[in-house]
């Protein structure tokens, strides 16, 4: 399915809950996402576009990787109009 614009996208990510939940797959990852939280304005199209529903959005509106789930794709810190999400090699 292709999308016109970010506003296109659904209000949140898609899974299967439940294999979600078992299946811990940070350990896949070798290139990790930093966000800069400086640059960070909030507009959540990382969380968006997220294929792992790695990012969370906490309370006081940041956002925060699960590095448990996140598997170091990279979609997060291409789609952040801001750059505010760069990928750094696992050590």
């Amino acid at each position: 399915m292709a999308f016109k614009s970010v506003k296109d996208v659904p209000l949140g990510p898609y899974c299967h809950l439940e294999s979600t939940l078992i299946n811990k797959t940070g350990e896949w990852r070798n290139m990790r996402p930093v966000l800069d939280r400086s640059k960070c304005i909030r507009c959540y199209i990382c969380w968006k576009f997220c294929p792992d529903v790695a990012i969370k959005i906490l309370p006081d509106g940041n956002i925060e990787h699960d590095y448990e789930f996140c598997k170091g794709c990279g979609i997060c810190a291409n789609e952040c109009p801001k750059k505010a999400i760069t990928m750094v090699r696992e050590e």
